[in-house]
């Protein structure tokens, strides 16, 4: 899913393209992408785009004289810039946005189709589709902390929270806890006031120089490769592969259609920790340690 580095760098092609540009037409290939019936989309059509800005991790299109276009992207959805015609023939296409200066194509694949688009009357009803995560890149150390503690979870879930932090998914945060060397597990309520600092000072780090990167791969293209599985990481996506600060083999964690990437040495003090499915299967035979994680898998363990 692209998360805050993705969509900032997103709105950030768009302005260059969109802004102050006129909507002509807006085709739709599914109809189930569109959540709202008012304002039709019919209302948006020769309205000129006044601004762009991120939601959490929804991008919103906001015309001159009210109507307010939201997209979320989810996990699959990406975006496209054609200055040519434009055909939605291809089965992944849903939307195309044509402006009077190129089209906008929304794309998705897998079958699952998540991607959303809702309509707003005004820049005044964004709070209907914004989930109320504190911008993690605008807030205050303090705000940063009263909002982890708010609820008590793992750090991983509380990261990832749209509730209580804006736009950090299950890639960057990944990334995040092993720059703070902090297991995705912790409670967020036994963390201790040094360990939130850093943590404060990871999400920071982590996220602008994600973003910083971002751009300068970009250049003055579009954004065509947004993917949650980049070589320059350190350990989303990286199972099995050497942690780059320690050279011990990245672990994962499995959940319905999510994983937890984390290096046991730089983050869990050399715990491996339970993966749902295989420590249901090996149960007392589940390796404890790297020690043990070493001795049973041999090279594999190691990021050889």
């Amino acid at each position: 899913m692209p998360e805050l580095p993705d969509i900032d760098v997103y709105i950030e092609a768009l302005e260059k393209r969109v802004l102050g540009r006129r909507l002509v037409d807006i085709r739709l290939r599914s109809p189930f992408l569109l959540r709202t019936v008012e304002p039709s989309l019919d209302d948006c059509l020769g309205k000129t785009v006044a601004r762009l800005r991120r939601v959490g991790k929804r991008i919103a299109f906001e015309l001159d004289g009210g109507p307010v276009l939201v997209l979320h992207l989810m996990i699959a959805g990406r975006l496209h810039w054609k200055t040519g015609h434009v055909s939605l023939a291809n089965k992944t296409s849903l939307a195309a946005f044509v402006f009077d200066s190129g089209s906008l194509v929304l794309t998705e694949a897998g079958s699952k189709k998540r991607a959303s688009l809702h309509v707003l009357r005004s820049a005044d009803e964004i709070w209907r589709v914004d989930p109320g995560g504190l911008e993690p890149l605008a807030c205050t150390p303090e705000e940063f902390f009263t909002r982890l503690r708010a609820e008590n979870h793992t750090l991983k879930r509380s990261l990832t929270d749209p509730r209580l932090f804006a736009g950090i998914g299950n890639a960057y945060s990944d990334e995040i806890l092993h720059h703070a060397r902090l297991s995705p597990v912790t409670l967020t309520s036994r963390l201790s006031e040094e360990d939130a600092r850093r943590l404060h000072e990871s999400v920071v780090t982590m996220l602008t120089q994600w973003r910083d990167l971002l751009r300068r791969q970009t250049g003055d293209e579009f954004p065509e490769n947004v993917t949650a599985f980049r070589p320059e990481m350190a350990v989303h996506g990286r199972f099995g592969k050497p942690c780059p600060v320690c050279g011990t083999a990245v672990q994962r964690i499995r959940y319905a259609e999510n994983e937890t990437n984390y290096c046991p040495r730089c983050q869990t003090g050399g715990k491996v920790l339970a993966d749902r499915s295989l420590s249901r299967l090996l149960k007392d035979d589940w390796p404890k340690s790297i020690e043990e994680l070493e001795e049973r898998f041999g090279g594999a363990a190691k990021g050889d």
